[in-house]
């Protein structure tokens, strides 16, 4: 008898620690990224993408591509991010870190995608993107970010 009620204790003193861990990633899950320019041999690509949104461990938002001059290039479509908790509790101390994901152009293309967040204050940084266009081609973007739910001291508005 003592066992189950020292095992539910242990839950119940447990568990709204959990919650409370998620909790704290909360504010990190919405991140807005400024639009980015890059050059190639003969165009320009300018990328943007509204907010990320978090679900899970996977930040997802929509993306334009439009190459200049060559508008018949442009593209659209969805760029998943794969950040682990782990990683998002590292980076709430102010450490940076990688990731990895796809983009998925509305005609169902697949495009590798890899980068670096390194925060610069609580609520801004820089991120390093590369996409890949085919396996040995990627364009590179450096561009900014901004947590729209962290006050300058870092904490959830």
């Amino acid at each position: 008898m003592i066992r189950p009620m020292l095992a539910l204790f242990f839950l119940s003193v447990l568990a709204p620690a959990a919650r409370s861990a998620d909790a704290a990633l909360d504010r990190f899950s919405i991140v807005e990224v400024a639009p980015v320019k890059t050059s190639i041999y003969i165009a320009s690509v300018t990328l943007a993408v509204p907010r990320f949104v978090r679900q899970g461990e996977i930040y997802e938002s929509t993306y334009t591509a439009n190459i200049f001059p060559y508008f018949f290039w442009n593209e659209e479509g969805r760029l998943q991010i794969a950040v682990t908790d782990a990683a998002l509790r590292h980076f709430a101390r102010g450490g940076s870190f990688s990731f990895g994901g796809s983009a998925i152009r509305s005609d169902g293309t697949v495009r590798k995608v890899e980068g670096t967040v390194m925060p610069v204050d609580p609520v801004s940084g820089k991120i390093e993107v590369r996409v890949f266009v085919t396996r040995h081609l990627s364009l590179a973007f450096d561009t900014t970010y901004r947590l729209p739910n962290v006050t300058e001291a870092g904490r959830q508005k």
